[in-house]
């Protein structure tokens, strides 16, 4: 992310990329697994990714996304999808696909890259652009949101 882009001033968009970089160290953890051929180490990692992208996503799909979508319908399509497409990744991990399906540890490592392609989109264009879109209601809402309320008829 670009240092004059002010995204770090705005806490909402700090607690996300702090997330991500949290998400790019699990990742490299994950792809030293991967090359050392350690199935366990990798499924743990993996899981350990949902973890932190678990909460990350419904902030990002429930507060910031709306009002994105209106600017940038498309865009914001493509970003759910990723979701989507991460999140049936790291399912693997927790129902047992990873060790019964001998494909699932390289398709986990494509889904790194996925991951690693789709926070740059966030960082690069997503949070620049919603600093300029949202309002402050709605930044209140993306905190409440991660605060686990709504402020939905306060």
């Amino acid at each position: 992310m670009s240092e004059y882009c002010w995204c770090t001033a705005t806490p909402a968009i700090e607690d996300l990329i702090r997330e991500h970089d949290e998400l790019v160290e699990l990742s490299a953890e994950a792809r030293e697994a991967y090359r050392r051929g350690d199935l366990e180490s990798l499924i743990d990692c993996c899981a350990r990714i949902s973890t932190v992208l678990g909460p990350h996503t419904v902030v990002e799909e429930r507060g910031l996304f709306p009002p994105m979508a209106a600017e940038f319908p498309e865009k914001i399509a493509i970003l759910r999808g990723e979701h989507r497409r991460i999140e049936a990744v790291l399912a693997g991990a927790a129902d047992g696909t990873a060790r019964t399906d001998p494909t699932w540890a390289a398709l986990a490592v494509e889904m790194l890259t996925l991951l690693r392609r789709h926070i740059v989109k966030e960082q690069e264009g997503l949070f620049p652009a919603a600093l300029a879109v949202l309002s402050n209601e709605q930044w209140d809402m993306l905190t409440a949101i991660r605060a686990g309320t709504s402020l939905i008829g306060s």
